[in-house]
C-alpha cells in the first residue's frame, strides 16, 4: 500500500507505471494494476507476483520498506475500467495474477455498498495459488449477489469438489449470465488465456462490445 500526496483518484481497472531508479542512475520500470476500490483516497494498493528475473517485482517483494519513496506514473488505462454507475450485470474472469484489477471492481462494488450482481470465475493452477482468498470468501458470505468460483487447473486439495480444469466453453455457458442479459464482461491474465475466453463467449452469443480484456505475459492459470 502506497501513500500518494496529490493522488487525483483513480477508477477500478486502471494500473500505475513504477519506476525505479539505482544510484547509478539506471532506471526499470513495470506497469501494475491498482488493487484498491477509489474509495480508498490517497492510498494505491498494488498486489505484486514476485517473478525471478523480475528486477521491479523482487525489488517490490523482498526490498522495499516503509519510509521508501517509489516513483508511480498514473492512473493509466480509460478502457478496462467499471464504475458502480455503469450497472451490471457484472461478470469477471480472471487468470492467476490477471484477478488483481478484478479486485479492484470487486472492492469498490462492496465499498459502495452496490446492488449490482456480480460473479467471478477465477482459474489459478493450485489452492495455495488463489490471491485474495480469504477476502473473497468474506465478501460472498456477506453478500448473496456476489458469486466467486474457483477453477484449479493443476492440483486439487484432498477433497476438492469445485472445478478442475482450464476455462472451456462449458464452463462458460454454466458461470456467465446468458447473452440476452447483457452482462458487462471483464476478462484479464496471460494471453492465451484472454484470448480464448473472449472468443468463446463471442461464439457463445455475447457481443464483443460488451467483452472488455486486459493481458499480460505468461504467468496466470
Amino acid at each position: 500500500m502506497f501513500d500518494v500526496p496529490g493522488w487525483g483518484g483513480h477508477r477500478a481497472g486502471q494500473h500505475v507505471d513504477v519506476r525505479l531508479t539505482a544510484p547509478d542512475g539506471y532506471q526499470a520500470q513495470r506497469s501494475y494494476s491498482i488493487a484498491s476500490p477509489p474509495e480508498d483516497g490517497m492510498r494505491v494498493a498494488l498486489t505484486v507476483e514476485r517473478l525471478d528475473d523480475g528486477e521491479v517485482s523482487s525489488f517490490l517483494v523482498d526490498d522495499v520498506r516503509t519510509g521508501d519513496e517509489i516513483e508511480l506514473r498514473g492512473p493509466i488505462g480509460g478502457y478496462f475500467t467499471w464504475d458502480v454507475r455503469d450497472g451490471g450485470p457484472l461478470m469477471l474472469i480472471g487468470g492467476g495474477s490477471g484477478v488483481v484489477p478484478l479486485m479492484a471492481m470487486v472492492r469498490h462494488r462492496a465499498a459502495a455498498a452496490a446492488p449490482v450482481p456480480a460473479r467471478l470465475l477465477y482459474s489459478v493452477r493450485a489452492i495455495d495459488d488463489v490471491i485474495y482468498h480469504a477476502e473473497l470468501d468474506r465478501i460472498a458470505a456477506a453478500d448473496p449477489t456476489f458469486m466467486p468460483t474457483l477453477t484449479l487447473t493443476r492440483a486439487q486439495p484432498p477433497g476438492w469438489t469445485g472445478l478442475h480444469r482450464r476455462v472451456d466453453a462449458d464452463m462458460l455457458e454454466q458461470a456467465v449470465w446468458p447473452a440476452a442479459d447483457a452482462p458487462r464482461v471483464f476478462v484479464c491474465g496471460p494471453t492465451p488465456f484472454v484470448e480464448s475466453v473472449a472468443d468463446i463467449l463471442v461464439q457463445l452469443g455475447h457481443a464483443p462490445q460488451h467483452i472488455k480484456t486486459e493481458r499480460f505475459g505468461p504467468t496466470g492459470g
